[in-house]
């Protein structure tokens, strides 16, 4: 990440995707997005100093309105209790353009250690005048690792919601003026 500007960089909503993929039923993968979410990076003298995100629980969406309010709910996320997702990075180590962002991922009040695959898409000033950056990356997890262990038999064998969930990140940052 040599061409990253030094300095405080705040995550553009607006230009970023907070997504999530779960097999369904064995036979198909279900995708989600979070709408809601904040992060804050800070980077000095050529390394990530800081990486800080939120994510709001209730801003769960995969197109579906009884799945989102099951999701929302206390089997799940139940964000009455638990209203956000984080992420606090605690190790960052670079190879070129890409890079691995380790760290403690929260959901529903239980911490654990993730390590995020992360490819750094560059950095430049958009017409209005901002800097900004652009970062893909991946993780996966466990969900049962988290408490969410809420699933339903399958008539044919299995279960319904796989335990493994993809965590995909397209994200925009803007350095802070």
């Amino acid at each position: 990440m040599a061409h990253l500007s030094t300095g405080t960089w705040n995550l553009d909503s607006s230009h970023s995707e907070i997504g999530m993929t779960v097999r369904h039923a064995g036979i198909s993968k279900v995708r989600a997005i979070f709408e809601e979410a904040d992060a804050t990076l800070v980077f000095s003298e050529g390394d990530v100093t800081t990486l800080d995100a939120r994510v709001k629980a209730v801003s769960f969406n995969s197109k579906n309105p009884d799945r989102d309010a099951h999701v929302r709910g206390e089997d799940f996320l139940d964000p009455e209790n638990h209203p956000e997702l984080s992420f606090v990075a605690n190790n960052i180590s670079a190879t070129g353009e890409e890079f691995e962002i380790s760290g403690d991922l929260s959901i529903r009040g239980v911490t654990k250690p993730v390590t995020f695959e992360v490819e750094f898409g560059g950095q430049a000033v958009d017409p209005f005048g901002a800097t900004r950056a652009g970062f893909s990356a991946n993780t996966v997890i466990s969900r049962k690792e988290f408490g969410l262990t809420w699933n339903a038999a399958l008539e044919a064998g299995g279960v319904l919601v796989g335990d493994k969930v993809s965590i995909d990140l397209e994200v925009a940052f803007v350095l802070a003026q």
